[in-house]
């Protein structure tokens, strides 16, 4: 496993972490003893990043990494994120009262005293138009509640604006061969001010590991069932906010280019970490097995100067139009 710096923290995260999105719910059926499984699994393969939110199985997510915490003895940096509890979830009620309740509860979640790092979970564009939001972060750091503090967006624009405010330590960000606008103005700017950049959905959904198909079927209680046109979150959100047909086919043109031997979804997020402002991948995993195949993107070696212009042509051809200038 390798290690990159956090932004300015001083913290050294594993460049393959672990998304435990999936382990709270809303990607069907999950396990508890399966998902501490998996989480172990990651601990013994080097990982010690691992990102969760508070409404992630509205805590269930928290309350398996306080359990991991316990039963390890590995140094373990922990980060989650407040916002999407409030209902309605509207960039006013982005205020001190609201974030240091939703801090309370993760720290009694996470069973600890001070969050390792709190990221603002795609609020609205608003939000990043509010000092005051800032101050109050700020505010919660020096009262010992959290360590560090970043955004999760769902826009460049809004990443761009984030980190005009010198507290935020880290911006999340859709990155992956099928939304790859945040390489052209939010990685040079954000690695020139020292920001850790955490790339989430490097996996697309699970899109980019090359197991779906049409005839793929996905429970109701699942996103990728209910939120492909963006009912319930951004759209941005499920397979990268590209048509599923599309990104099938996308796959399929993708597949020649994947060395004999290696896993897809190794190989495209060895594809986001050949960008050196990328901290972390955050792929998700619900089980033991797909931690192994994420971590082996950490073993690749560089892709080649051929390979990545083929990726790219074939995101300028087939997905560009569809994807640059929405988020």
């Amino acid at each position: 496993m390798d290690y990159r710096p956090l932004g300015r923290t001083g913290l050294r995260v594993s460049t393959v972490s672990f998304g435990a999105w999936a382990i709270g719910g809303t990607w069907g059926d999950v396990d508890d003893q399966e998902s501490l499984a998996a989480l172990h699994r990651a601990v013994d393969r080097g990982v010690n990043f691992f990102d969760t939110a508070d409404v992630y199985g509205d805590g269930r997510s928290e309350r398996l990494l306080a359990r991991l915490r316990r039963e390890r003895r590995e140094p373990l940096i922990i980060a989650t994120k407040a916002g999407r509890r409030l209902n309605p979830h509207t960039a006013a009620s982005y205020n001190e009262e609201n974030l240091t309740a939703f801090v309370e509860r993760s720290l009694k979640n996470l069973e600890t005293e001070a969050l390792d790092l709190l990221q603002l979970h795609c609020p609205p564009t608003d939000v990043y138009y509010r000092p005051d939001v800032f101050d109050a972060l700020d505010r919660l750091v020096k009262a010992g509640k959290i360590r560090f503090y970043g955004v999760s967006v769902e826009r460049v624009e809004e990443a761009l604006k984030a980190i005009e405010y010198p507290g935020v330590q880290s911006v999340q960000i859709i990155y992956n061969v099928l939304r790859q606008r945040p390489a052209e103005l939010f990685f040079p700017e954000a690695k020139r001010r020292q920001v850790g950049i955490l790339t989430r959905l490097p996996l697309s959904s699970g899109l980019l590991t090359g197991k779906m198909s049409a005839s793929t079927r996905f429970a109701a209680d699942d996103h990728r069932s209910f939120n492909r046109e963006g009912a319930a979150f951004d759209r941005g959100e499920t397979f990268s906010g590209v048509d599923y047909g599309l990104g099938l086919e996308i796959v399929d043109e993708l597949r020649p280019l994947v060395p004999a031997g290696v896993s897809m979804a190794a190989w495209t997020m060895r594809w986001i970490l050949m960008e050196d402002a990328v901290t972390c991948v955050i792929p998700g995993a619900k089980r033991p097995a797909q931690v192994e195949e994420n971590v082996g993107a950490a073993d690749l070696p560089a892709l080649p100067p051929e390979t990545m212009a083929k990726i790219r042509a074939i995101y300028d051809r087939r997905l560009r139009a569809a994807v640059h200038q929405r988020w």
